[in-house]
């Protein structure tokens, strides 16, 4: 059975483990070697050691790059926020971590609650294709969202357009909220990002044993202690177990 998961999982003997580069609370720097270091290379390394084989990270500029390339053979395992629309193209495992998405908004803001912010007439600035910006573009109804390519081009794109609100994860809003004086942050959370391990649709016994591993990694501590050993508590919060 474990050479049938391997021969799904790492069928060319090496463990291609796709990492989103653009989240900042799951990879928080560089190995020595130049490979990505943080809770989610953490992860997949972890994937490669169970079945034995060795991992090759293969770093991707945002989750959008991830999911697009699913069918192209050049990952195995991809590190990103599952959300129904990848889901089309990858089976995910349940989350491992999670991150509070919710809002900024300017000096003077009339918005004072979430329910504020999805009114005729607001402008929303986001990171295109980020998970927060794909459960954005299903609930939101009234709002008009304004998209930018990456986390730093979305605060770029509110600040200088004096946009209405700026959508984000939490602990980069916290920082994004020091350099506005009078800004500030909504109560709350709209969602939460569902930091996960996927992998290409078709590889029934690989997302099988993801699921397994996922779930192990949570009950025996092992994702708690990368979360602490990378310095992002606090802000990335271990997922609850699946179901």
């Amino acid at each position: 059975m474990q050479k049938d998961i391997i021969a799904q999982l790492a069928p060319t003997g090496v463990l291609r483990a796709a990492i989103n580069l653009s989240n900042f609370l799951l990879v928080t720097g560089k190995q020595p070697n130049g490979d990505p270091d943080g809770v989610s290379p953490d992860m997949a390394a972890e994937v490669a050691r169970r079945i034995g084989v060795p991992v090759k990270f293969v770093p991707m500029a945002s989750p959008g790059e991830i999911a697009d390339t699913a069918g192209d053979d050049i990952w195995d395992i991809g590190n990103i926020g599952a959300e129904p629309k990848r889901a089309e193209v990858i089976d995910f495992s349940a989350a491992y971590a999670e991150i509070q998405a919710t809002y900024l908004v300017p000096a003077g803001s009339p918005i004072r609650s979430l329910e504020d912010v999805d009114k005729p007439g607001v402008r929303i600035a986001v990171s295109a294709r980020s998970a927060y910006d794909l459960w954005l573009d299903r609930n939101i109804k009234q709002a008009e969202l304004l998209r930018a390519e990456g986390i730093d081009a979305s605060y770029d794109l509110f600040v200088e357009n004096g946009l209405d609100v700026l959508a984000g994860l939490r602990p980069r809003l916290v920082d994004d909220v020091k350099r506005l004086p009078g800004a500030r942050i909504l109560d709350g959370q709209f969602s939460a990002v569902q930091q996960a391990i996927g992998v290409p649709k078709g590889r029934p016994l690989a997302a099988e044993f993801i699921r397994t591993f996922v779930e192990d990694a949570k009950a025996s501590g092992y994702v708690g202690e990368r979360i602490a050993a990378h310095g992002v508590e606090g802000r990335l919060s271990v997922a609850p177990p699946a179901g």
